[in-house]
This record gives structure tokens, sequence and C-alpha cells, in this order.
């Protein structure tokens, strides 16, 4: 008997405790506006700036001071390349810089005088690429351009050293490529900037906005000398497991929503890669929404007035990008970084994400990250249960003060 009271004690504070916070949200303007509208518009407007993620035909300008067949051979196969376009012939740097000045250009690749001097020496010849850097897409499409005809171009100068060291024209091949090799990348074969890092964005828009919203909440509440920590009184057995419980369940239920239209319609939308199964994306999401609301109910207790967020919204994003492991591979973190990543979320969602949205994985690819996400929510869930109970003792306190001279008058 005394089971079935303490249960049905515990889920009415828990629906009491849920209901509350839900009214909570939907009446403060500045979470709903960061709920529903950031959270709905940004992977849109995300979407909107990176649509021309693959850029062809690049316009570039070429000085050749060498003039030899081998940079005339190196210009041709470069006009041939995807990437770039090689629009103008400059007689100097003076007239090619001219043009990018004009914006008639975007990159600038110049062949030095002792180019084939030194090819002759059997030295290291060097030529110089220059970039427009007002967009990544210029420098990138410049960049791959000549790498690729450089490397093509290696090996037509070996080839014609073999051969001039007496070698026949099949062994010649042999020697500078022992094992036939093919390139293959069949995630992003067109090296498209939009799919690398828009699929760590958009689950990183379900980390931040939880977050800030959260965040606006709590220190709204602190400015009118409330407290997260107070729930309503006639609730009979508040304790601090229902209290993280219910305050998370409504996070979660609306961010659920959120998620489900991030990570499955956006992509449809914008024709974004979309290989993972469903189940195996339902899956992913229960755990990541899961982790990062006890996230956001631990570090928004830190907040302590509204207008903080905005700061940690300038500051934060950038690095949580980062720390994915998207722009920069995370085998090359120092220490520091790496062991600091572990605390966000979105390190191990974002990995999740793209491993099954665009590289087509299943659950058992990406296990190790919902085993590090399992133990966020476990650490979380503790450390926003500490944090309840520490802001309920001061409130305890607090009051306890107050009431101590209304007491001694009375006397």
């Amino acid at each position: 008997m005394r089971k079935e009271t303490y249960l049905k004690i515990w889920f009415h504070d828990f629906r009491g405790i849920w209901m509350h916070e839900l009214r909570q949200i939907f009446s403060d303007w500045g979470v709903m506006l960061i709920f529903f509208v950031a959270g709905l518009i940004y992977p849109l407007l995300y979407n909107v700036i990176y649509l021309n993620g693959v850029l062809n035909d690049t316009p570039i300008a070429v000085v050749d001071d060498a003039d030899c067949s081998v940079s005339r051979r190196y210009i041709r196969e470069l006009d041939a390349t995807r990437e770039v376009s090689v629009e103008y012939r400059c007689t100097n740097m003076a007239e090619a810089e001219k043009l990018m000045q004009e914006r008639k250009v975007k990159g600038i690749v110049m062949f030095p005088a002792d180019f084939e001097d030194k090819l002759a020496r059997m030295e290291t010849a060097t030529l110089s690429v220059y970039c427009d850097m007002s967009s990544f897409l210029y420098y990138k499409n410049a960049l791959m351009a000549t790498n690729h005809v450089m490397l093509d171009e290696i090996g037509h100068i070996q080839i014609e050293r073999y051969a001039a060291a007496g070698f026949s024209g099949e062994e010649a091949a042999q020697l500078v490529q022992a094992v036939p090799y093919e390139e293959n990348n069949p995630y992003n074969s067109a090296f498209s900037y939009s799919f690398f890092l828009i699929s760590a964005i958009l689950f990183l828009i379900i980390q931040q906005t939880m977050f800030y919203g959260m965040s606006l909440l709590v220190g709204t509440l602190r400015e009118q000398n409330r407290s997260f920590a107070s729930l309503p009184d006639k609730l009979s057995g508040i304790g601090i497991g229902r209290s993280v419980l219910g305050r998370g369940a409504a996070y979660w239920l609306v961010y659920m929503g959120i998620s489900i239209y991030i990570a499955f319609i956006v992509p449809a939308i914008f024709g974004l890669p979309q290989r993972g199964a469903f189940g195996d994306m339902m899956v992913l999401l229960l755990f990541f929404v899961t982790d990062c609301v006890f996230f956001s109910m631990t570090w928004s207790t830190m907040v302590t007035r509204r207008e903080t967020v905005f700061v940690l919204f300038l500051f934060m994003s950038p690095i949580c990008l980062f720390l994915t492991g998207t722009s920069w591979p995370e085998t090359a973190f120092p220490t520091f970084w790496r062991i600091f990543s572990y605390i966000f979320p979105s390190t191990f969602g974002c990995q999740a994400f793209i491993n099954l949205n665009a590289a087509g994985g299943d659950l058992s690819s990406i296990q190790s990250q919902l085993g590090a996400m399992t133990i966020q929510t476990v650490v979380y869930y503790f450390l926003a249960s500490a944090a309840i109970f520490a802001e309920n003792r001061v409130l305890k306190i607090s009051r306890a003060r107050h009431q101590a001279p209304s007491s001694a008058q009375s006397l």
C-alpha cells in the first residue's frame, strides 16, 4: 500500500513539475524565440548560405614566366579540371593582380622563370598560387585543382626521367606506380563544402538552442528573485529525482519534435545525404536529445543574468563546431582540447550523425558515440540533481535568515 501510494505521489509530482516547466517555457517570449524561431529557422538559414557547396569553373589568371613545355601542359590540364577555368594569361603579376582587384578572377597561378631549369637539374621546382579569400570555396577550388594537376605532372616527369635513363615506357610506368590504385570518395565525391559542414551544424543547433533557451529562462527567473528550483507548493512530495526528470521531460518533448524536423525534413528540403535508416536515426536522436537536456540543465544553473546567454552564444558556438572534428581531425587535437571536447554532447552526436546520415552506417558504427553519450547523460543527471539540491539549500538558508528578524520583532 505504501509502495502504491509513493508511486502515485511520484507520478503526480512528476506530472505537475512537467506541466509547470512547460508553462514557464511557453510564457517566456525570449525562450520561445530561441526554441521555435532559432531552432526552426537556423537550419534553413545555414543551408541557404551554403547552398552552392560545390563551385565549378572558378575563373583564374595564369602568369607563365617559365614559358616551357611543362608549364604549358600544366596550364592545359589545369584548365581542364572541374574546379577552375583559366580565363586570362597574363604577362606579369601586376596585370594579374589588377584583374583580381577588379574581381574578374578569383585566383592567380604563377610559374617562376627558373621552373624548367630546376626540373632539368632534377631539383624541386615550385609554383605559386594566390587566392581571393572573400570565399573559402575560391581557395578550395584553386588549391585542389593545382594539387591534382601537380600530382599528375609528377608522374609524367618521373616517367620522362626513367625513359631518359633507358627504361621502356611500361617499365617506367611500373616504377612510378608499382601498385595501381584508384581514388574513390563515395560519401562526398564532389568535395562539397556544405555536405561535411552542414551535417555537423544541424546537430550543433539542437544542443546550442536548447542550452541558450534553458539558460535564458534560468537567468530571467533569477533576475526576478525567483529560482529554477522553486516548484509549486501544491505538490506533496517534491524530490530531487522527480524535479530533474519532470523539468527534463518538458524540454525533451519540445526538442524531440524540433530534432526530427532538423534531422529528417531539413536534409530532404536541400537534398543533403540521407543514407541512415529511420529507426537508427530515431535511436540516435533519443540518446542525443536526452544527453542535451541534462547537459543544458547542469550548465544553465551557472547563468545569473539573462543577457549572459548572448555572450555565450558568440563565444561557445564556434568552439563547439571545431571540437566536433569536422573541420580539423580529432586525432590532431592537443590533449587538452581532446579532453575538453568530451564535455559537449555535440562532439559525439555530430560524429554519429555524419556516420549514419552521410556515410550510411548503422548502429554498430556509432556504438562508441552512443556509449559516450550514455556516460554523459548519467553524469549530467547527477550534476543537475546536485545543482537543484544546492539551489534549494541556498533558498532555505536565505528564507530562514529573512524570517529570523521578523520573528524577533513579533516577540
